[in-house]
């Protein structure tokens, strides 16, 4: 095997093994009310839009985002991980409709629509356009 494809299949390994290990890191999150939706944002550093899934359902938005990579390096501090994130937010009534979500600078923005709750969708965000 090439240097390169050493050195890959080294990062391959580990991030498989801490994935299978590691507790999902709980994502900090501010939510407020706007016209017409409930916006929850949250710190999402060192992902891409499609590493993320929003679940919606009745009740309830869940966010995940699956571990990015975990190089094997020996770490001086070790206190987060790229990735393997997860948040659970509990939406008051009249939310649910449908929700959109944008994903910029490390920052998931959703917008959950008010209305009458569907029974469940999956979404991933969006890169905002310039």
């Amino acid at each position: 095997m090439a240097p390169d494809q050493t050195k890959q299949a080294e990062v391959i390994a580990a991030t498989d093994a801490v994935e299978e290990a590691m507790r999902p890191q709980t994502v900090p999150v501010n939510v407020y009310e706007a016209d017409a939706a409930l916006v929850v944002v949250a710190a999402l550093p060192a992902v891409q839009p499609g590493d993320v899934t929003i679940d919606l359902t009745p009740g309830m938005l869940r966010i995940t985002a699956g571990l990015r990579s975990a190089a094997p390096r020996d770490y001086l501090v070790h206190e987060w991980d790229y990735g393997g994130y997860e948040r659970e937010v509990d939406l008051p009534a009249g939310y649910g409709a449908s929700a959109e979500a944008t994903l910029a600078n490390g920052q998931l923005a959703v917008r959950v629509l008010r209305g009458e709750p569907i029974d469940k969708l999956t979404i991933s965000p969006v890169a905002p356009s310039v």
